[in-house]
């Protein structure tokens, strides 16, 4: 143990913690910008200096361990002058026009600068300028990057993609794509979590509330809103309030005060997933000679996006089976088109994902099965949905919770637990036990599955038949994953591949909060839902038995692969159809980067 002093307060920490967690033991929090535990420990933006007792210069106390004996100040005045200085010279190569930034109100940056009192910057305004191909899902502003290094190391160390590199040299070092690539020609995933590691707004989804908005003003237009399982359990964090407030019905009630016609629950759609995907499954079980094994989950569009850039050769070991998503915008226009007996053109059909991948799958060509155009007309990230809450000047935590509409909105916990990492393969097990015994099995008779492991594994006896499994969430824990799969390393059956860490729960597109990771802290609120579920089984979701008796026929019918599979060798990496126009056809504009006009 070492003990030293902080601030006039004895403290006693383990050798080899930092200065900057021994002040946190003691509640002194230092403001920094580029620090991330175990990802970012560079202390590239100065804002953490310190002074220490005894040495002239200042340090860094992200990476500085401490030593027995050792004096530190962590705001006496050379600290403030330095850091003051520090953050107005980044301010200097900063769009600071915070009122017109998604991040405003939620942004380390201006916190910091507020805390120091800067209310002028004393250096020359220099920003930084680039274009952005417009329309693509993920958008970058150049001009409000600050060259934290966050979105590199995490797309390098955790989802080993390696999309981010330093640009240039000196004062005019910037973040860019590596290799001097546009963004539509790189192997991005679309998994946003650069987005979530960002301090600022210089990431972020493209924004597509506005088409929300003029679909509501059309009183031709039938909206029709499928809500995300992992949605449930973040979507009250940005708006400050708490989980137990923050239910699913009161966000139905939100979206009915915006002005939705239809609220329905993408819980459906999971479990018919979980119908088509399980039957899929078994059905390569029982052609093991002509099928090709591992068979990998499909749900997950940023995962697709990093096989058929990485791996091609196999890209036909991913189910058919579209995303939830998907499924539900299909269904809606022809389905349930048919139940309200009103022309599919006419329904205009938007999902609230916990992701930015979202974005990407509906924009492609062949999402398109109920032949009205796109199945899915605009995706909102969960950030995106609680900036139209407050656009409305809505006050959730007065309303009364409601119900999502039916049919489409009866679920399962099955399909609550879509969600989280391990969940879709726990999901499909419990289905798969029923389809080939005829019997329920125990609802968490695989629940194995779960942890928080990058990469774990299972194995399940259904019927005599010994099911080998794998689960990975992270596109590095997948690469890991595949890459002994190839070898022929490991052997297993089913793979559920989440690319973010954590799962959904922890997607590109949830609520950003500094400093914590919370996918797995959301993960349990869907397993705590599906355990007080009243169906707790994809094949006893009623809605969906009436589906299949009524409509689509049984799982893996002719109608079924129409509306329900997709070939994934089809699916185009960046559609240019996707560049993004108002309802006169000029461009949305995001922030200054303009790739056309």
């Amino acid at each position: 143990m070492v003990n030293l002093i902080i601030d006039n307060i004895k403290v006693q920490v383990p050798e080899g913690t930092t200065i900057l967690e021994a002040a946190e033991k003691i509640n002194i929090s230092i403001p920094r910008l580029c620090y991330v535990k175990e990802l970012n420990e560079i202390g590239a933006c100065r804002v953490c200096v310190v002074e220490i007792e005894g040495i002239n210069r200042l340090v860094t106390a992200c990476n500085n361990v401490v030593h027995d004996g050792m004096v530190v100040y962590t705001n006496s005045p050379k600290v403030r002058e330095a850091r003051k200085t520090n953050v107005e010279l980044i301010l200097s190569q900063h769009d600071a026009r915070c009122a017109t930034c998604v991040r405003s109100g939620n942004c380390s940056l201006q916190q910091i600068a507020n805390d120091l009192g800067i209310i002028d910057i004393h250096y020359p305004i220099e920003l930084p300028r680039a274009e952005w191909t417009e329309g693509f899902p993920l958008v970058r502003n150049y001009e409000k990057c600050i060259k934290c290094m966050r979105c590199v190391q995490v797309c390098d160390k955790v989802q080993d993609m390696h999309i981010w590199d330093v640009a240039n040299t000196g004062s005019r070092t910037t973040v860019d794509v590596t290799l001097n690539r546009r963004i539509e020609e790189s192997d991005c995933a679309l998994c946003g979590q650069c987005i979530t590691h960002c301090p600022v707004g210089a990431l972020r989804e493209r924004d597509d509330t506005q088409k929300v908005f003029d679909a509501l003003a059309d009183e031709e237009m039938i909206t029709v809103v499928q809500v995300a399982p992992a949605v449930r359990a973040s979507w009250g964090e940005s708006l400050g309030i708490s989980r137990e407030v923050a239910t699913v019905k009161r966000l139905v009630a939100a979206l009915r005060r915006i002005g939705f016609d239809y609220i329905f629950d993408t819980n459906f759609a999971a479990d018919l997933t979980i119908m088509e995907e399980g039957s899929e499954f078994l059905e390569r079980l029982n052609n093991r000679a002509t099928s090709k094994f591992p068979m990998f989950t499909s749900c997950c569009p940023g995962w697709v996006r990093f096989m058929k850039t990485q791996y091609p050769d196999m890209v036909d070991h991913l189910s058919t089976a579209k995303s939830p998503q998907q499924m539900f915008g299909a269904i809606t226009k022809t389905y349930y088109a048919q139940l309200l007996n009103v022309d599919p053109s006419k329904i205009f059909c938007v999902s609230i994902m916990p992701c930015t991948a979202k974005k990407y799958e509906a924009s492609l060509s062949v999402m398109n099965d109920a032949g009205t155009g796109r199945d899915v007309d605009v995706v909102l990230t969960t950030r995106e949905i609680d900036r139209i809450i407050k656009a409305e000047h809505i006050d959730v935590a007065t309303l009364e919770e409601e119900e999502f509409d039916k049919p489409l909105g009866v679920s399962s916990g099955a399909g609550v637990i879509f969600g989280v990492t391990g969940g879709v393969m726990e999901a499909a097990l419990r289905s798969a036990y029923y389809l080939v015994t005829k019997e329920n099995p125990d609802p968490d008779a695989f629940k194995d599955v779960r942890g928080k492991e990058g990469w774990r594994e299972a194995s399940f006896d259904i019927d005599g038949t010994t099911v080998k499994v794998a689960i990975a969430s992270g596109l590095g824990n997948a690469r890991k994953l595949v890459e002994a799969v190839r070898k022929g390393s490991v052997d297993y059956d089913f793979i559920e591949i989440m690319a973010c860490p954590g799962g959904c729960a922890g997607g590109g597109g949830q609520p950003i909060e500094e400093g914590k990771q919370l996918a797995y802290v959301r993960g349990e609120v869907l397993y705590g839902l599906d355990e007080i579920s009243n169906i707790r089984f994809s094949h006893e979701n009623p809605s969906v038995i009436k589906c299949y008796e009524d409509f689509l026929g049984e799982p893996l019918s002719h109608i079924s692969h129409e509306l329900l599979h997709t070939d994934q060798n089809e699916w185009a990496l960046y559609e240019e159809s996707e560049k993004v126009t108002d309802k006169e056809g000029k461009p949305y504009r995001y922030g200054k980067q303009l790739a056309y006009e």
